[in-house]
């Protein structure tokens, strides 16, 4: 019998569950603090790198349909040597920032949620809870996919789009004024601090073996995820900052989607928002910790990573899924929201850089535009230095 392949609209679930991670739900705040009025034009400059990366991640995956991915886009291009082994390492250094803004916006959330207000003791303690919870669930081997993860991705889409269209009709679009827009590069530097929240669509390349049709299929994936994702990201943006004055976002930076609900939803819409915050938070925790620690299995086998990330303590539990807990604790109490939203941001687009460069030299075999391939190339590593020059 033959196994039942991944269709269009599979796989652009896939590529959307990705990028509304958690992510959302932490970085709105920065964004709305930097661009301001112009929040939502922050997210769609992040959105068209993210859109250009798409391109290359495409063309790659029709012509090298490949499980791993990212890392088999580097190797095909520039070969088993330094390159790759960089790019492990940043990759791997990536998604452990990723966990630790997760836990970050998980503990945000959940301590406004009891306490109504910032509470930084409470706020640690949940980060902490959470991160061991997820890495005690991983250790037993529990992990939930399929039809829960379909149903997550219908949930956090159906929240953020009620959100913003409810919004919609209290919102106060004088605070939209082009006259109050920040100077441009802060409106630049908003978007590409939370460049991270659209990470999520190279998903959709692992599953590039197992696509109906991949030719068709994988490139329209990668479009209409990113596309809808860029739509849902700038009108929340545009809703938050229309119903919400400035000392407000603030005030509640951390925790901004969920009191940006109260002026039209009340204190059962901050309550709402929350709750999907944490669950949302949560599930991103549990997928990412999971496929992390296999990628560190892989790479530690590869001879990238000390032997220790490969070596079984428990079924199908590693050392190494500790060892990323305890960088992930680190990580999530040492720093603040800002440092750990740049960094995360700053390793994707210095990956999403390569692989771009690497579609650009493997254009002959992909017949991808090589004008695109540049473009996306140059413009994640312009973003990149514009973060290091906003640090």
């Amino acid at each position: 019998m033959r196994e039942k392949k991944i269709g269009l609209l599979e796989a652009v679930s896939i590529g959307i569950g990705g990028m509304i991670g958690g992510g959302i739900f932490a970085v709105l705040g920065l964004t709305v603090l930097l661009a301001k009025g112009a929040a939502p034009i922050a997210f769609f400059f992040a959105g068209l790198i993210a859109l250009l990366t798409a391109y290359s991640y495409a063309k790659l995956s029709v012509r090298f349909p490949s499980q791993g991915g990212t890392i088999e886009f580097i190797v095909r291009a520039f070969g088993n040597g330094t390159v790759p082994a960089w790019l492990n390492t940043l990759l791997l250094a990536s998604y452990i920032i990723m966990l630790a803004l997760y836990s970050y916006a998980f503990g945000s959330y959940g301590a406004a949620l009891i306490k109504g207000i910032e509470d930084p003791f409470l706020k640690k303690v949940l980060t902490v809870f959470v991160i061991l919870f997820f890495t005690f669930l991983n250790l037993l081997g529990a992990y939930v996919v399929g039809k829960a993860e379909d149903l997550m991705v219908i949930f956090k889409v159906i929240v953020l789009l009620l959100f913003s269209l409810l919004g919609l009709f209290t919102a106060n679009f004088s605070r939209l004024d082009p006259h109050a827009y920040p100077h441009f590069l802060h409106i630049l530097t908003g978007g590409f601090i939370i460049f991270l929240a659209y990470e999520g669509f190279e998903l959709i390349a692992n599953t590039a073996q197992d696509v109906e049709r991949p030719e068709k299929t994988l490139p329209r994936a990668f479009f209409i995820s990113v596309l809808v994702v860029i739509f849902i990201y700038c009108l929340v943006a545009l809703v938050a900052v229309a119903n919400l004055e400035p000392q407000e976002v603030l005030e509640a930076r951390d925790y901004v989607l969920a009191k940006a609900a109260e002026p039209f939803l009340g204190e059962a819409g901050f309550v709402i928002i929350s709750v999907a915050a944490l669950v949302s938070t949560a599930s991103a925790i549990n997928a990412t910790l999971y496929g992390t620690a296999r990628i560190s299995y892989l790479v530690a086998k590869y001879g990238e990573l000390p032997q220790i990330f490969a070596r079984r303590i428990w079924k199908g539990a590693y050392e190494g899924l500790i060892i990323l807990a305890l960088l992930t604790l680190a990580a999530a109490l040492s720093f603040d929201l800002e440092n750990i939203s740049v960094a995360g941001s700053l390793g994707f687009l210095l990956v999403f850089g390569v692989v771009n460069l690497a579609n650009f030299k493997l254009a002959s075999f992909t017949r991808a535009k090589k004008f695109f391939a540049l473009l996306g190339a140059i413009s994640c590593f312009a973003a990149a230095l514009v973060l290091v020059l906003h640090n």
